[in-house]
């Protein structure tokens, strides 16, 4: 495949068919199998925090293996590795589906997360090779479609296979994508050169496998194990700062390091990484908060919630055909900061939640959020990569996808941290006022519901306590995840415009 602006690439439209269903299946199944979690608990016989493993194995070795993809698509070919991860993939989600134990699910989802960390950085380089400069912003607004809406739709099919037929099912769903994609990718893309000029550097890249997988273990068991507080997380963190330190000097020093220095020299896509890790931390941030609040709090079912949540995507689709018409008719940093502006109005109306209200509110800030987030994604893709050398593509995404999961993970685990700690907090204070003194209790009309002198009332006052102190700390929430979506504004400063000139070549401003 010729890199953009080289040639005309023939079966374009058909190729990106193929290319979107393989990012649709990966994200799809970075949340389709949560609201299954409890069906699996049962069925498997296992405690809580056994069954989460079945989403850490996953998030690991695909972590882990993401930055591979690179020197991979360089040794054996991009078309090669991209059958052979669908193959992997698909087969994997088979193997998942038939799993008789959790032992065999956790291995399964290891092959799972391995084979499927190579589809979303192939799928972007791909597109970005089938398409000439001028027309990046539309491929990056296709291809961010299927990233965006993957996590967000996953919920709501996932919830509907596991109601309909059973959490089997979440799995099962990969197998006629799968096929199609393999089928699509055998016939309509073409082959990339190979070069087996750099040699594979084992030992940068296991320590950067290291750091990368304790990272993800210490995000995910970091709020089960009481953060530092435990040993497990003290060794996780330890073996961070250790192997991320050795990875750093090594790749300085190294004739052929695992990571391509050259990428440091593009400013526009270090600043691109230091971007999506925010997105990453308020897109997955509140995404891991809105099924909990809906279900446990405001008492929905699960079918609903993934309906409650559709209109986010469905905002963020269209979102994402505006920005592919805007592409290269306005100034890329204008169009991420009215994102910013408007994800982070979304966040200030959420931290309007009362457990009085309707289901509106959900809907209306999950649209306004959803568009707010298209705007973000597709410029952001676009003015990352566009400076690069099309030789360093496919490398880059492996990095940006790798960057982006592990701000997403920083996100879940923030939130979920603060959750837990504002629940605390805000039990305490609310506690504190429920005394003899207060004379909203003293009311007869209130007596009759929260009475301080019998033990009825008493546990009636606690509930009502639990469920406002639970509020408060959502709200604390979403007020943060603001703050740090404004906090990163200024960061645009870093990016620099880029214009597409009549032969092809790049204008920087």
């Amino acid at each position: 495949m010729a890199p953009a602006g080289e040639g005309e690439v023939a079966n374009r439209g058909l190729i990106t068919v193929s290319i979107m269903l393989a990012t649709i299946m990966q994200a799809l199944d970075t949340t389709i199998a949560n609201v299954a979690l409890p069906d699996m608990q049962g069925s498997f016989a296992v405690a809580q925090d056994q069954v989460a493993w079945v989403l850490t194995s996953y998030i690991v070795a695909a972590a882990i293996a993401t930055p591979l993809c690179g020197w991979l698509a360089m040794r054996y070919g991009r078309k090669r590795l991209f059958l052979v991860s669908v193959t992997g993939f698909t087969v994997a989600s088979v193997m998942c589906g038939v799993a008789g134990s959790l032992t065999q699910m956790v291995i399964d989802r290891l092959l799972q997360g391995m084979f499927g960390a190579a589809l979303v950085p192939l799928s972007q380089a791909v597109l970005l090779d089938s398409n000439p400069r001028e027309k990046h912003g539309q491929a990056m607004a296709i291809w961010g479609a299927g990233i965006m809406l993957g996590p967000i739709l996953g919920p709501t099919l996932g919830g509907w296979l596991t109601d309909n037929y059973n959490w089997r099912w979440v799995f099962y769903i990969n197998l006629p994508v799968g096929i199609l994609c393999f089928l699509g990718l055998l016939f309509f893309l073409r082959e990339t050169p190979t070069s087996r000029g750099r040699p594979f550097d084992f030992f940068g890249f296991a320590m950067l496998s290291v750091a990368v997988g304790a990272a993800q273990m210490m995000l995910d068991r970091g709020e089960l194990k009481d953060w530092f507080g435990s040993t497990e997380i003290r060794i996780y963190f330890s073996l961070i700062v250790a192997a991320f330190w050795v990875f750093v000097v090594w790749t300085m020093m190294a004739d052929h390091p695992f990571f391509n220095r050259a990428l440091l020299k593009d400013r526009n896509f270090v600043a691109g990484c230091i971007f999506i890790a925010v997105i990453g931390v308020v897109l997955y941030g509140t995404l891991a908060l809105m099924p909990p609040f809906l279900q446990t709090l405001m008492d929905y079912p699960v079918v609903t919630t993934g309906l409650l949540l559709a209109p986010r995507g469905v905002a963020t689709m269209i979102a994402m055909l505006v920005v592919g018409r805007l592409s290269g008719k306005v100034d890329t940093r204008l169009m991420l900061l009215f994102g910013f502006a408007v994800t982070s109005y979304s966040l200030w109306q959420m931290a309007q939640f009362d457990l009085q209200m309707d289901w509106r509110p959900v809907v209306v800030t999950g649209v306004v959020q959803g568009f707010g987030l298209g705007f973000l994604f597709v410029p952001l893709t676009t003015i990352a990569f566009t400076t690069l050398d099309a030789r360093l593509r496919t490398e880059a995404a492996g990095i940006y996808s790798l960057i982006r999961n592990v701000g997403a993970s920083i996100g879940i685990s923030f939130c979920e941290t603060e959750l837990a700690r504002g629940m605390q907090v805000s039990h305490q204070s609310f506690a504190a006022l429920m005394t003899p003194f207060n004379r909203a209790l003293s009311n007869p009309h209130v007596q009759t519901y929260w009475n301080t002198h019998t033990t009825a009332g008493l546990a009636a006052l606690d509930a009502e306590i639990n469920r406002q102190a639970v509020m408060q700390a959502y709200i604390n929430d979403f007020m943060l995840i603001m703050v740090i979506a404004l906090a990163s504004v200024p960061l645009l400063f870093l990016l620099r415009e880029v214009k597409a000139q009549p032969g092809g070549t790049p204008a920087v401003e």
